[in-house]
């Protein structure tokens, strides 16, 4: 199952189409159980910027993965630099090093470093207008990642390549953000992003029904076994309730 890609824009005036960060980039369906449409995110806070909302879906059928490093790719490895190898489990903190191919004949070799995960909580969203269930009734987790371009190419512009995935093993690609939201700021990669940049960011992720997440994947087509980051999540402090007076 694939989640559809949130957006989350301000309010005043009339609604205006948002275009998706990886609208013209999109990447891959990828099969990891049947696929199905939800909700797209759309939150609405107090200024004046204007913003929309996009939803898609899609399905597709299993496919095997090979155990190297990358599927066949024209993108050259700079010597002495090791590919991690698909299907490889890694903690947070660590590095794996991948071919990432936003798009045909654009390609680089990145360093993704998953540092560290912890829970928000809907009273982050304070100042926003939660209007289905899916946004009120979603878990809120934030990564904190690391992009290093240890290639050639340029891949600027685009989202950072990383997915959530929960316990019912769906995908969920990261929110797309129209504002600055403050518990966990984030960016896609600049528009330019050669060898030698380096990005530390904010992901989040919503997982529908309040879903745990189970860990952060690097999946760039469905031919990739994929690359995984797990460890402890930190969880919100629970808010002290006022005792009542006698």
């Amino acid at each position: 199952m694939i989640a559809d890609r949130p957006v989350l824009r301000r309010w005043g005036g009339p609604a205006m189409q948002n275009v998706p960060v990886l609208r013209a980039v999109r990447r891959p369906v990828l099969p990891l159980a049947a696929v199905t449409a939800a909700a797209a995110l759309a939150l609405a806070g107090c200024s004046s910027d204007a913003g929309g909302k996009t939803a898609s879906g899609g399905s597709s059928s299993s496919a095997s993965a090979s155990s190297s490093p990358s599927p066949s790719s024209t993108v050259p490895v700079p010597q002495g630099t090791q590919l991690t190898d698909q299907g490889s489990k890694l903690s947070f903190g660590d590095t794996g090093t991948v071919i990432f191919e936003p798009s045909q004949g654009r390609g680089t070799v990145l360093q993704l470093t998953v540092k560290s995960v912890r829970q928000g909580s809907l009273a982050d969203f304070k100042g926003f207008i939660l209007d289905d269930s899916y946004k009120q009734k979603a878990a809120y987790y934030y990564a904190t990642v690391s992009v290093k371009n240890v290639g050639e190419g340029d891949v600027g512009g685009v989202g950072v390549p990383l997915w959530g995935v929960n316990a019912a093993n769906t995908l969920l690609p990261a929110v797309n953000f129209t504002t600055t939201f403050k518990p966990c700021p984030t960016k896609p990669l600049p528009k330019k992003f050669a060898k030698g940049a380096s990005l530390d960011t904010c992901l989040v992720f919503l997982s529908p029904d309040k879903g745990k997440l189970e860990s952060v994947s690097y999946r760039p087509s469905q031919e990739f076994n994929p690359i995984t980051w797990t460890g402890d999540i930190a969880t919100p402090k629970p808010t002290p309730t006022k005792k009542p007076k006698k």
